[in-house]
């Protein structure tokens, strides 16, 4: 998710308390209310929300993987086809209590009191997918990297995971240590560490060693003064260079090399053995996550192509983009983008390599993100989480068009095709290129 005041945009949130209208500009977009109102609407709306399953033949698992405890580590969540098992279960969408302190932490709200409303509004939502259900083999499957936006974490972005895994992907959502997300965490070693240290983490979140001390890392806002672009370009490569860790161990499962995961795991990791394609790899993200997708691709030549949604550019040095040499498809929302955002995007275009640009209309920047799914409609609008449109009928646009672009730049042998229409922005719903009026002579 990306910072709005990042972009010189401010989000203003309506707050109705005791009648009186107080404005004031949001750091981060996600629904909450500081009086009555809000949580009467999510209580009558939450029994018609929650996030869409993959509409593919596949039914979907989920695995964390965390390979090396320290902070050079990594750590991503891998949706995958399975065969699930009757006693296979959903797990929760905010993996831990600390992902809500990282999101007030990130809002700049206080932690208890963000505590009491994202519990309310977001603690008993689960993933589309079964918890390290057994892995389904059936040949070899593609597969996509992703790249979580600014202020996000490996799980916010389980609608677009879910729905390629059930069409036959296998997707690691990474979770980035370059303090832009709300919160993610590693391990050190403590000698002294006692065995009920870990009792209060979460099944899935527990070390294999018992003397691994886990040490949250937050969002690191800019410090007084700093320059903003030396830190997001800092941040960029490291995402980078995470994608590229994540591709490398899978290509190490896939071979058959054992790989040894710090999480306490019943996932057989060995069962992906020769069930990758790893000549048909992609990189996908959502705003920072889209300029880390472009930044992957100049840097690691096995990702054959990218997809960006709603990227953010101002990360990336334009000195790289000669160096992009894999097709890319953006997809943007009507609302986030600016002329000079867009210029930086047409500066990729290539008269012999595909890029393609469409913009979904009637959505936000947040029509990508789960939040969408999990929100009223009056308040997802107020605080710009809902656009015009549906937001299913969005994310289907979006998730088509992209299936359509892999499947075309992977080579793959499947029906995804018929949505290449959807590419050129053909659909009443969609406009091809953009809807930001960009003079020629800045281009």
């Amino acid at each position: 998710m990306l910072l709005r005041s990042c972009a010189g945009f401010k989000l203003r949130l309506v707050l109705a308390r005791n009648r009186n209208r107080v404005e004031r500009p949001s750091r981060f977009p996600v629904v909450f209310m500081l009086g009555r109102t809000q949580v009467a609407v999510m209580g009558n709306c939450s029994n018609t929300l929650g996030i869409p399953p993959g509409k593919g033949p596949h039914q979907v698992g989920c695995a964390d993987l965390m390979v090396d405890h320290t902070v050079q580590g990594s750590f991503f969540r891998l949706y995958y086809p399975c065969e699930p098992s009757p006693s296979s279960e959903k797990p929760c969408w905010i993996p831990s209590q600390e992902y809500f302190d990282g999101l007030a932490d990130f809002m700049k709200i206080n932690r208890s009191f963000a505590e009491r409303i994202f519990n309310y509004l977001y603690g008993s939502y689960r993933i589309p997918a079964f918890w390290e259900a057994p892995f389904k083999s059936n040949g070899k499957y593609p597969l996509v990297i992703f790249s979580h936006g600014l202020g996000a974490f490996r799980t916010l972005y389980s609608a677009i995971c879910a729905e390629l895994a059930s069409r036959g992907f296998v997707v690691a959502s990474v979770e980035h240590r370059d303090e832009s997300g709300s919160a993610t965490f590693y391990f050190k070693e403590n000698s002294q560490m006692q065995q009920q240290a870990h009792q209060a983490d979460t099944k899935n979140s527990k070390p294999v060693q018992e003397n691994l001390e886990k040490v949250w890392m937050y969002y690191r806002a800019l410090k007084p003064g700093e320059e903003e672009f030396s830190l997001r370009n800092n941040q960029v490569q490291q995402r980078a260079n995470e994608c590229i860790r994540a591709l490398k161990i899978l290509d190490e499962i896939n071979s058959g090399k054992s790989v040894t995961n710090v999480l306490q795991s019943e996932f057989d990791w060995s069962s992906l053995k020769n069930s990758l394609d790893l000549c048909k790899t992609a990189v996908m993200g959502h705003s920072f996550g889209g300029a880390t997708v472009i930044e992957t691709l100049c840097k690691e030549l096995t990702f054959k192509c990218g997809v960006a949604l709603d990227t953010w550019m101002v990360p990336l040095k334009e000195e790289i983009f000669p160096n992009v040499k894999q097709p890319i498809l953006f997809i943007n929302s009507e609302k986030f983008q600016w002329a000079g955002n867009i210029i930086r995007m047409r500066k990729l275009d290539s008269a012999s390599i595909q890029r393609k640009m469409i913009t979904i209309r009637g959505t936000v920047h947040q029509s990508f993100p789960d939040f969408t799914f999990l929100t009223g409609n009056w308040i997802g609008k107020v605080l710009k989480l809902k656009g015009d449109i549906d937001p299913h009928l969005a994310m289907d646009l979006s998730n088509k068009a992209s299936l359509a672009f892999l499947q075309r730049h992977l080579s793959l042998d499947k029906d995804f095709n018929q949505w290449d229409p959807l590419i050129d922005g053909k659909d009443e719903n969609l406009i091809p290129g953009t809807n930001i009026h960009v003079p020629s002579s800045s281009m």
